[in-house]
């Protein structure tokens, strides 16, 4: 082990909403990228019949970018004691991305479309995990444990409401995917909350102060750190969970729930779940404050399981709605709780934003089972009309309920 000094803000902490603004415009993006107008793009650029493989390559894709770059990038963040300059850096290769994903779809079509509409898509995964490694270490370096509940439950509720306006807007535009206006407003939403934040969060000399020195892991030791070894397999389960079946949702509102726009159909399916969990949210961070952040994740996690299993029998879109709804729930109060219980479990402060990269794999590598879970899709639905969305669906319920056992082993700090 070695001994370094780190940087820790002495003046007033800055405000929530300001710190996780650019949680707003990640969300915003992910969503409308992800779950909305990726879907409808790989259809576009390589038909249907291979819709799962196609969809699971490009998620397959970014997840190596992100399990490789965030630990890196902060390391590097660490030995700086920057956090600011690499989220402006960052967004700067993120737009630019976008721009070369908006010009495949409206200038270019089948396989040669998708694959430059693939390059742009690298060059965001880089920008975005670039930008977030080093400012996911702002929670934990600025805000003191018996705080963070507060400050994790008004990054959950930012990350909402960027998901209700994804949502919202995936409904205004529907089918007119062919267009290259969301790309524009994912990089205008992007580059306002990045703004915001930068201006809301200072890193002048004269309020930095070193912080006493102590012990840092090197990272081949962190997984003997028994907080965040069992915070990052639980966050894994659960993000395997989720990446299961959001890139596919679109697709479920077409083939299982017949719906005629599936791209309006999956954003309304959509905005149910962020409105939910604006709620909980709200309320699930200031609850973990009080209570322990487990008891929160047991809740969370048990819903998410049920709901998850319940879409698979759900007799009308109406009800696929409520259910969403209600899923909504889980998922808020995970979300407000999730940040800092991870933040609580960092094992040193002189390596934050290198201990918050590597924790961030846990959010993003899951988006490997993209492409097996694209594979089972499209296998099970040749062999029965929808049964791959039974393992699709069966598959996510399965890592949540794990999600939940495993969170157990978490020595929780209050």
């Amino acid at each position: 082990m070695t001994s370094h000094t780190s940087r820790v803000r002495t003046g007033p902490l800055p405000s929530p909403w300001m710190l996780s603004a650019f949680w707003f415009g990640t969300a915003f993006l992910w969503l409308m990228l992800l779950t909305i107008f990726m879907p409808a793009h790989v259809v576009g650029f390589m038909g249907a019949e291979d819709k799962g493989k196609w969809l699971g390559l490009l998620g397959a894709i970014g997840a190596a970018i992100a399990l490789v770059v965030p630990p890196l990038v902060g390391a590097h963040s660490d030995r700086t004691g920057r956090r600011l300059p690499y989220l402006k850096l960052g967004v700067g290769l993120n737009v630019l991305g976008l721009a070369v994903m908006g010009a495949a779809v409206a200038l270019l079509a089948g396989s040669t479309g998708f694959w430059v509409y693939l390059l742009g898509f690298m060059v965001v995964q880089f920008g975005n995990n670039y930008a977030t490694a080093p400012y996911s270490a702002l929670i934990p370096q600025l805000i003191p444990p018996e705080q963070r509940g507060r400050y994790s439950g008004a990054m959950g509720t930012l990350q909402a409401l960027g998901q209700l306006l994804g949502a919202a807007t995936g409904m205004a535009i529907g089918s007119r995917y062919g267009v290259s206006i969301p790309f524009v407003l994912m990089a205008l939403v992007l580059l306002v909350s990045a703004f915001t934040t930068l201006r809301g969060v200072t890193e002048r000399a004269d309020v930095l102060a070193p912080a006493p020195s102590g012990e840092t892991l090197p990272w081949k030791q962190l997984f003997s750190h028994a907080p965040f070894k069992w915070v990052f397999i639980t966050r894994v389960m659960f993000a395997l969970g989720q990446y299961s079946v959001q890139p596919f949702l679109q697709y479920y509102a077409g083939d299982v729930l017949r719906q005629k726009d599936p791209v309006m159909s999956s954003s309304l399916m959509l905005a149910c779940i962020v409105v939910a969990s604006i709620i909980s949210a709200i309320v699930g961070g200031r609850l973990s404050d009080r209570v322990g952040r487990k008891p929160v994740i047991y809740f969370a996690g048990t819903v998410m399981t049920v709901m998850a299993l319940s879409l698979l029998v759900a007799p009308s879109f109406v009800a696929a709605l409520a259910l969403a709804f209600c899923f909504g729930l889980g998922f808020g109060a995970f979300t407000s709780v999730d940040w800092a219980l991870g933040a609580d479990a960092m094992p040193s402060q002189s390596s934050y934003a290198r201990d918050m990269g590597i924790w961030h794999v846990a959010f993003v590598a899951p988006q490997f089972v993209n492409l097996p879970m694209g594979a089972v899709l499209d296998w099970g639905n040749r062999q029965s009309e929808n049964f791959g969305y039974t393992l699709v669906f069966g598959g996510a319920a399965l890592f949540f309920m794990l999600g939940v056992i495993l969170v157990r082993n978490i020595p929780e700090r209050r």
